[in-house]
């Protein structure tokens, strides 16, 4: 049996660094975690995907693809759906070994 690193896997199944696959696997996997932050936040309050659309001023079917993350949505409609949420959010940027930390 050979092992193989998860840098070696990686760069076999997502692409090598340097490359559109990593960026593109990196951009999915953060829609899915704000995807599933989104519903558990709208659960959390007890609301339906229609009632938060209703808050938002979006339909439901939005709502549903936002939390199914099979849309790219505007950061603008991500800080209003937490915005309906009571949710604080915060961003992070990194820019060449210095973090900004925006509240």
């Amino acid at each position: 049996m050979t092992n193989y690193s998860l840098a070696e896997m990686k760069g076999k199944y997502i692409g090598e660094p340097g490359t559109t696959g990593p960026e593109a696997y990196e951009y999915e996997l953060r829609m899915d975690l704000l995807s599933r932050m989104i519903k558990a936040a709208r659960l959390e309050r007890n609301l339906t995907q229609a009632q938060l659309g209703e808050l938002v001023g979006v339909k439901k079917a939005q709502i549903s693809k936002l939390e199914s993350s099979t849309n790219s949505a505007t950061v603008d409609t991500i800080l209003k759906v937490f915005k309906a949420l009571k949710a604080d959010i915060h961003f992070n940027v990194k820019l060449e070994d210095q973090n900004l930390c925006l509240v």
